[in-house]
Parts: structure tokens; C-alpha cells; sequence
């Protein structure tokens, strides 16, 4: 699963998007440097190499970010753990929002390669490779360190990037049920592939990887299970959600926080039938947008799927 704000330690807060850092950030931070100990002659380059690959993670995460707000989604939050980082973002429901969203993270490493490369090449013209191994023997780690990430990332298995991205672009022949459903079950492949490297380089950080990427395309393909019923499921008339312009489905797809019943919101104007409880905001199934129950009536043209 994905980590969680609990465990984690707030940094800043940048472009109205808070930064924060898991605890277990640092338990394999110590472990990684003290493994990488002979690469450098001092023990500080081992550190400013680690604290490097988390900039470079931290730059591919903004640009998921600042993209999916370009669109006019939601992010407002990022975390950083020893598996990378994670940003938490949630574009419009299209196709097109929801690539960029995706791809700008990427695009950043994309637009570092050229700049890495550059101070490469001057570090190399200046002689330090020999006067100063250490500093130029670190921009290359860096180098390496981010056309790493951007191979990984692109690699068709959800949840990655790559993943994601492939997702986006089959959501526009099959729809957003069914291409998520693709998405998930070639993340499965991906799966095998990834635990099969693990064994072989009896690397437990690939293990984990496999694990972590197991879950994610499981809940990815439920939530391709849930999104089809929703889909096939009849239109309620008279309503439309003032952010997608979809008309809600009829049946019980929304859950009661407090009694966990799954009931039709519509059909009871808001009102938990178990126990009562009135809910002074909609969530709409296509979208996720929250709105009052009173801003769905149908005022314009509604769009039935």
C-alpha cells in the first residue's frame, strides 16, 4: 500500500503542496550509505549522493503536482519513503488530465538529463576527474541515479508511471473501467517479472518492490471491477454533478461513514435509511467531486454514458 501522513514528518510547504518525510526514510538511509561507504573517499558523498536521488524523486513528484493542477485537479500532498516518493494527486476524471498529470513527472526527468549531462562534460573539461574524483565521480552517480528512474517509471506496469500512462492512453478507445482493467492485469505480468529478479538477485528491496506493486494492481483492478458497475448501471434523471456533468447512477453507491450501509443518496435525498444520518454534501461517482445535494439539480445539458 501507499504510505500515509501518520509516521511521517512535515518538511515545508511549496506551491500550497505540503512535503513530508516517512520515518523509515532514514532507517535505510543508514543502511544505504554506510553500504555505499567505499564509492567515495569521504563518507559526506555517500551522504549528498542518497539526499540527491530524494531531490531528483522530489522535482518527478512536483511535476506530477503542479500538472495535475494545471488541469484543475487536486495536490496538496507529497511523501517521500524509501521506495521513492509518493504524490497524492487527483486529476479531472479524462483521459487527457489525467496523461499530463501523469507524464509530466517523467517529462522532469526528461529535462534533468541534458542539465546532469552538461555539468558532466564541463567537470570533464575542467580536469576533475583527477583533482576532484569525488565531485565528478558524483555527477555521474546523479546522472545514472535519474535515467534510472526515468527507465523504471516508464515501464508499463501499474502503478507506475508507465503504467499509468498506458492506462490514460487506452481510456480513450476502451473507456475508464476497461482500461484500467488492462493497466492492472499487464501490472500483474510486471509482477512476475520483478519477484522473478528478486529471487534471482536474492535482492530483498526487489522483493519488496514486487510486493508493493502486487497490492496496488489488486486494488487497481477491484477498482476497475467498481468503476464497470457503475458504468453499465442506469442514469438517475433530474441530476447531473456540477463538476463532470454526469448523471449519477441509480443504485447504492454511496456508503454511510457511520453505519458503513451502502444506500442510493438520491433516492433519499441525502439520508442515511439505517441510521438516519443527513449527509450536507454528495460525492459523485465518476469524478469524486463533493457538492450539496442542491447544486446536482439538472440546469444544463446532462451527459449520459
Amino acid at each position: 500500500m501507499l504510505p500515509t501522513r501518520r509516521g511521517s514528518f512535515h518538511l515545508f510547504r511549496f506551491a500550497g503542496i505540503d512535503l513530508f518525510l516517512h520515518w523509515s526514510w532514514f532507517l535505510v538511509a543508514l543502511y544505504e550509505i554506510q553500504d555505499r561507504s567505499k564509492d567515495y573517499s569521504s563518507l559526506t558523498w555517500n551522504v549528498l549522493e542518497y539526499v540527491a536521488l530524494f531531490v531528483i524523486v522530489l522535482m518527478h513528484e512536483f511535476g506530477h503536482s503542479l500538472a495535475c493542477r494545471q488541469v484543475g485537479g487536486q495536490a496538496d500532498q507529497i511523501i517521500l519513503w524509501p521506495l521513492g516518493g509518493v504524490a497524492y494527486v487527483s486529476p479531472p476524471s479524462r483521459a487527457g488530465a489525467t496523461l499530463w498529470s501523469i507524464a509530466a513527472g517523467p517529462l522532469v526527468n526528461v529535462v534533468l538529463a541534458p542539465i546532469i549531462l552538461g555539468l558532466i562534460l564541463l567537470s570533464r573539461s575542467q580536469g576533475w576527474g583527477e583533482s576532484m574524483p569525488n565531485a565528478h565521480a558524483f555527477l555521474r552517480s546523479v546522472w545514472y541515479m535519474n535515467l534510472g528512474l526515468l527507465i523504471f517509471n516508464l515501464l508499463p506496469v501499474y502503478p507506475l508511471d508507465g503504467g499509468q500512462i498506458l492506462r490514460s492512453l487506452l481510456w480513450y478507445p476502451l473507456g475508464r473501467a476497461r482500461s484500467l482493467t488492462v493497466a492492472s492485469l499487464v501490472g500483474f505480468v510486471g509482477v512476475a517479472g520483478v519477484a522473478a529478479l528478486a529471487f534471482f538477485e536474492r535482492s530483498i528491496w526487489l522483493g519488496i518492490l514486487a510486493a508493493f506493486i502486487f497490492m496496488n494492481c489488486r486494488r487497481g483492478y477491484i477498482q476497475a471491477k467498481a468503476l464497470a458497475v457503475v458504468a453499465n448501471a442506469p442514469r438517475r434523471e433530474g441530476f447531473t454533478c456540477p463538476s463532470c456533468r454526469l448523471a449519477p447512477p441509480v443504485g447504492p453507491f454511496w456508503m454511510c461513514g457511520h453505519c458503513r450501509l451502502g444506500f442510493d443518496t438520491f433516492a433519499t435525498q441525502a439520508v442515511c435509511p439505517s441510521c438516519s444520518r443527513h449527509f450536507a454534501v454528495t460525492g459523485c461517482p465518476e469524478c469524486g467531486v463533493l457538492r450539496p445535494m442542491e447544486e446536482w439539480v439538472a440546469s444544463g445539458p446532462t451527459i449520459q454514458i
